[in-house]
């Protein structure tokens, strides 16, 4: 603490914003944990660890964007925390999609029961409501100088382009991303979690001017909740169906445009 201290203050909150990150990390870890009692209960068990994994993207990336809004003229240093958090869920949350649009993929593919979809589904969108509240009572401690209440009750619109473009920029990133998850489930474990990371970083450096290049419904209803009851048509059309439109293309796509593709990566599942 005394080392910490001696810091200069934008690096002491800086350290702060980085511990709170991990310390919610480890809760979330811990809770996982505790969740494997419930194994004999799959569909208790996939709801807790759908709603733990969403509440811990949801509250880092609340933190990452305080911290991407502290120097905003020179992005590496954010885009570098983008990436070592994207490893660090993609290390902690095996088994979880923490995506609605992963889910409706799943779905759609025949990967996963409409009963286990809507319940997963149900657990996000529980969570993202659940991490905004829960980081707007920890702001309210006035941790930092970043942190105060107020931020998680007005509305900062992330979309700074026209409408068009914003549903262009959501649908390509999640198509993007979710055929890369697709397509990658054959790589060795290690090597497809730093494919990923470096992918969810190029595509917030690509996209997150235009929109924050979010291609993640529960994310964005977490981030952006005020904004969502200012001007729901528009964010429920670029974060909501955007997206979703993106996986659909996707797997239209794989399924009737490139149909080797698709079934080369089903027939090597079942090997």
């Amino acid at each position: 603490m005394s080392a910490l201290l001696g810091l200069r203050p934008e690096v002491q909150d800086t350290c702060i914003s980085l511990g709170l990150m991990l310390l919610v990390v480890l809760f979330v870890g811990l809770a996982r944990v505790i969740a494997r009692q419930q194994r004999h209960r799959p569909l208790v068990h996939a709801f807790v660890l759908e709603f733990l994994a969403t509440f811990q993207l949801c509250c880092c990336t609340h933190e990452l964007q305080l911290l991407s809004e502290q120097d905003p003229a020179h992005p590496t240093w954010t885009l570098t925390l983008i990436y070592f958090f994207s490893l660090v869920h993609g290390l902690t949350l095996v088994g979880t999609a923490s995506n609605p649009c992963g889910v409706m993929m799943q779905m759609m593919l025949g990967g996963m029961s409409p009963e286990m979809g809507a319940l997963r589904l149900l657990a996000q969108l529980m969570s993202a409501l659940c991490s905004r509240y829960c980081i707007g009572a920890l702001w309210s401690l006035g941790l930092t100088k970043y942190h105060f209440n107020e931020r998680s009750l007005a509305c900062k619109n992330p979309i700074h382009t026209d409408l068009p473009k914003a549903i262009i920029t959501e649908a390509i990133c999640s198509f993007i991303f979710h055929s890369a998850l697709l397509h990658f489930q054959e790589v060795r474990t290690k090597l497809r979690i730093h494919l990923l990371a470096a992918l969810i970083t190029f595509l917030a450096y690509a996209g997150g001017s235009l929109t924050g290049a979010l291609f993640n419904p529960a994310l964005a209803l977490s981030l952006h909740f005020m904004c969502f009851d200012d001007a729901f048509h528009q964010f429920f059309t670029v974060y909501w169906l955007a997206p979703s439109l993106g996986i659909l293309l996707m797997i239209l796509m794989f399924t009737f445009f490139l149909p080797w593709l698709h079934n080369n990566q089903t027939s090597n599942k079942k090997e």
